[in-house]
């Protein structure tokens, strides 16, 4: 019997196992789900223990790390797996059609949170694993697996330590990470690139207390009225970011890159179609790959301030705020980026408000090198699994924990999506084709044979 007709005999089962992985309600964001968390971890160390991987849990400050390897020898090429089993709040529950903790398959898709971000995803390489060591008895690789809890809450710098500490444990040859996406229904992609990330909150203070509109109205600046025109001023008519040197580390896309883009098939009207919008807005003289891919971004997630209750309430708020995050492209500083930023709100802040910002981290821009023997090994096995080749692409989000394993460990990462970004990820009714969840097993078959080969080669 082979890998592929053990997945092939094993369907139904390795369908149930899943249900019963996304059953867990692990929302890392909410305390309540404390215990579902440790619970989901155990439940995940076991089932590496069925499979024949030794597996142990490693506590944090959070939710604890679940970590899983098959040594097979010194002389065979390593890979380190890594996912999440955390996932992100399922509210609004009204909008779900079914409950988000009960998985169930509707018109092809496995609907339920976490199906696609990322417990579904990798959960394909526990089986693809499974699959070759009941076929086989043995891997033609080592493998090691490090799935955390915290990546929806940005992993906190427990994750980073554990990395540290854990040096020797976690050597490998690659790092092999599925929470992307194919580029299209049907045409699979290798993602080689992802934006970094500098995260901040800006506050403006007016006056002691909330003052009454007619009373003081005309005399003292409103906080919020003043913040929304600071941030109008970060962007030209163009879209282009006006913060001084926001720009000077930014490194252009490589003519390699720009022939990539060129090869991927874009029709403008069915992007707006699919995202509900009359027109594309965003930096002058870009295409919309290189605008949400290969270039920087300041984006506004969020303002509060004043009063949000039912009905009205006449006054000028005493406060303000708003939460920035900034896409960054490969050569850009998180750091150094939120301290220019900084530096222009408070120029431009008129004298009657004081305003603070907070800096909450980030991440540097994560590129896969394109000349080394990685890329190959991905695009064989994506090919094998889904029956067709991969398409190479960039992604404009963040996956912070590659720069741990780059920095820490030495290690470049592949980004094997098998999920869609139609898939509901973060929003309710998040779901996972079947057929992906099929292709990305085989994939996870293929991928350990790929990487021995171009090892040896």
């Amino acid at each position: 019997m082979t890998p592929l007709e053990y997945l092939q005999q094993t369907q139904a089962k390795r369908m149930e196992e899943l249900f019963e992985f996304l059953r867990f309600p692990s929302v890392s964001a909410k305390s309540e789900h404390k215990a579902d968390l440790q619970r989901c971890a155990e439940w995940l160390r076991k089932h590496f223990q069925d499979l024949g991987l030794s597996s142990s849990l490693f506590p944090t400050s959070g939710n604890p790390i679940v970590y899983a390897e098959y040594l097979v020898g010194p002389q065979r090429p390593t890979i380190l797996y890594y996912g999440h089993y955390d996932v992100q709040p399922p509210e609004p529950l009204e909008l779900w059609a079914s409950p988000p903790f009960e998985p169930v398959v509707r018109d092809g898709c496995i609907y339920a949170r976490g199906s696609s971000d990322d417990k579904g995803q990798t959960f394909t390489h526990l089986k693809g694993i499974e699959a070759i060591l009941k076929a086989e008895g043995t891997l033609p690789v080592n493998v090691k697996f490090l799935i955390e809890g915290q990546e929806e809450g940005g992993s906190p710098e427990d994750l980073s330590r554990f990395i540290q500490k854990e040096k020797k444990r976690l050597q490998a040859d690659i790092v092999v990470v599925s929470d992307t996406s194919q580029f299209s229904k049907d045409l699979p992609a290798v993602t080689f690139g992802l934006r970094g990330i500098a995260s901040v909150e800006i506050f403006a203070y007016g006056p002691n207390r909330d003052l009454h509109s007619g009373t003081f109205g005309g005399a003292i600046g409103n906080p919020v009225n003043l913040l929304c025109e600071m941030i109008g001023r970060l962007h030209d008519k163009n879209g282009r970011i006006l913060v001084p040197g926001f720009y000077q580390d930014c490194r252009l896309p490589g003519k390699w890159e720009r022939e990539q883009f060129r090869r991927l098939p874009y029709r403008e009207a069915n992007y707006r179609k699919e995202l509900g919008v009359t027109a594309l807005y965003g930096e002058k003289s870009y295409s919309t790959f290189e605008r949400t891919w290969v270039r920087p971004t300041l984006d506004v997630n969020g303002i509060q301030g004043g009063y949000q209750g039912e009905g009205g309430k006449t006054i000028i708020p005493s406060r303000a705020s708003a939460k920035i995050t900034m896409r960054l492209v490969p050569d850009m500083k998180p750091a150094d980026i939120a301290g220019k930023l900084e530096k222009y709100l408070k120029k431009i802040a008129p004298p009657c408000i004081r305003l603070e910002m907070v800096y909450h981290g980030g991440a540097e821009a994560v590129v896969v090198p394109t000349d080394g023997p990685w890329l190959e090994a991905a695009r064989c096995a994506i090919r094998k699994g889904f029956g067709k080749a991969p398409v190479f692409m960039k992604e404009g989000g963040s996956i912070p924990v590659a720069n741990n394993f780059k920095s820490s460990l030495g290690l470049d990462t592949l980004f094997l999506g098998f999920g869609l970004n139609s898939d509901n990820i973060h929003s309710p009714n998040e779901h996972f084709r079947v057929v992906d969840f099929e292709r990305g097993c085989r994939t996870a078959v293929a991928l350990p044979y790929e990487i021995a080969r171009v090892k040896a080669g």
